[in-house]
Formats: structure tokens, C-alpha cells, sequence
């Protein structure tokens, strides 16, 4: 059921503890932990601590929740001192788009030069 712990969810089981991650931040509705491949030198995820299949899903459902992480991503850029250099929030969203963890996330990328269209 959308919202409820998916026992096969990667991101559900760092939620709750069952898996380490490197956790940079929490909130009451957000977990924010590094990225165990990092495309950039900061790459950061921030996961909803419910579980959504995907972003547009979280933000349809849950758009306060689905806001959380947004303000989550800011916090962390400028936690890892990010803002003043720029920094790009990612949602993937289907398989297609690259998406492997079908729980919504968001990637947030800084500390390298980012090309448009991303590569």
C-alpha cells in the first residue's frame, strides 16, 4: 500500500535502520544520506520516510511531503557548502529516466561543473 514500508525497498530498510547508509540529515518526514556511486563530489539523496514509488506519485498523494524534500535539498547544499558554486536536484522517474530505487528520491548533485544537457 502506497505510503506503507515495502519489505523489498531498499530506501524503507534505511529508514528504519535494517540497512547502514551515511546519513548527512533527518527530519520527521526526510532522511538525507550520501549516495553509495556519487556522480559528483557532493551527491546526496533525500528520501521520504514514507514510501511513494516515485516523486510524481509522493508529490500527487503527499505534495507536502513531496515539499519537505525539496527544503531538505536546499538545507543539505548548504550544509555541504554548495550553494554559492550551484547545485542541481534530480527526480528520476521510471526505469527510463534511470530510476533503480522505486521509492521517490531526490539526488542532490554539487561541487563539479554541470553540463545541460546532462550527459
Amino acid at each position: 500500500m502506497a505510503g506503507e514500508p515495502q519489505p523489498d525497498c531498499l530506501f524503507c530498510k534505511i529508514v528504519s535502520g535494517d540497512v547502514p547508509a551515511t546519513i548527512v540529515r533527518e527530519t520527521e518526514t526526510t532522511v538525507a544520506f550520501r549516495d553509495i556511486n556519487p556522480q559528483a563530489p557532493t551527491h546526496i539523496l533525500v528520501i521520504p520516510r514514507v514510501h511513494h514509488r516515485d516523486a510524481a506519485t509522493l508529490a500527487a498523494v503527499e505534495p507536502q511531503i513531496a515539499a519537505d524534500i525539496l527544503r531538505e535539498a536546499g538545507h543539505v547544499a548548504a550544509e555541504e557548502k554548495i550553494t554559492d558554486t550551484g547545485y542541481r536536484v534530480v527526480f528520476n522517474t521510471g526505469a527510463g529516466a534511470g530510476q533503480t530505487v522505486f521509492h521517490a528520491h531526490a539526488h542532490v548533485l554539487g561541487g563539479r561543473g554541470m553540463q545541460w544537457p546532462p550527459g
